[in-house]
């Protein structure tokens, strides 16, 4: 009797065990289901990010361009097609009949003033879509060059330093020299319209394997502690042009005290 009571509390015992180790294998299964679920789930949410932060950035480069390209048809029609249509006026002028000798001398001298207006306007176009300089000496003579355009006596001082000039542009892709350069020129551009700066500073170094672009300006500034001030269509083509650069920027700035912006490439 007593061998069968323990046979029989043997056979629970087992019962149970396996009972037990049936569950903890069901809550097992159950939690790394969820588990995996969750960790696919913020996957998922992380690449849904990526392709909203790229559609932003996307987005914000086709703004950027259409802007530049209303500018430059108003560019066209203000600056150029109406000053040829006064060349094309003062031509059919010519053509009078019985014309004094000063009258064409007026019309001749209108006809040069208007046309080199046109050359100037023509070039200043050119520059801003791509500045010559830049392709025949190299973006360390053309960021120069871009600080000197900008620099205006006592209401605007740029200063530009960079120890290892050309040199440090050498073994960087010379496709992305051109979105460096625009970086520089955007970053520029915002802190004469928006911060009214009247000083600028910018620095590159470089180690072993990263160049670092150091930003700096007198402006107004703003409060860095709300991302909506750092969204301005500017920064969203800035950001356009870092992730082609394969870069990183950080914008540190206070109320009335500036922005700096540290770009890593």
């Amino acid at each position: 009797m007593n061998n069968s009571t323990s046979e029989i509390e043997l056979i629970y015992t087992v019962i149970y065990a396996f009972g037990a180790f049936f569950l903890m294998a069901i809550a097992v299964v159950v939690f790394i289901y969820y588990a995996r679920k969750k960790i696919i789930q913020k996957e998922l949410e992380k690449k849904n990010l990526e392709i909203a932060y790229q559609k932003e950035m996307l987005n914000a480069a086709i703004l950027t361009q259409e802007k530049e390209r209303k500018r430059i048809a108003r560019d066209l029609h203000d600056d150029i097609s109406s000053k040829i249509n006064i060349i094309s006026l003062n031509s059919h002028f010519l053509n009078v009949k019985d014309l004094s000798e000063t009258e064409i001398k007026q019309i001749t001298s209108n006809i040069i003033d208007v046309s080199a207006k046109v050359l100037e306007s023509t070039r200043r176009i050119s520059h801003d879509l791509l500045p010559p300089i830049f392709e025949e000496f190299g973006i360390h003579v053309a960021i120069e060059e871009l600080c000197t355009n900008y620099s205006n006596g006592n209401l605007l001082e740029i200063e530009y330093q960079n120890p290892y000039k050309q040199n440090v542009f050498d073994e960087i892709d010379k496709n992305n020299h051109l979105h460096l350069f625009r970086i520089l020129q955007e970053l520029v551009n915002n802190s004469i319209r928006h911060g009214k700066a009247t000083k600028i500073k910018i620095e590159l170094n470089k180690n072993k394997s990263n160049r670092i672009l150091t930003y700096e300006d007198n402006g107004i500034g703003f409060d860095d502690t709300y991302e909506s001030n750092k969204k301005g269509l500017g920064m969203k083509n800035i950001e356009s042009r870092v992730e082609f650069l394969n870069a990183n920027f950080k914008i540190e700035s206070v109320v009335n005290q500036g922005v700096k912006i540290v770009l890593n490439f």
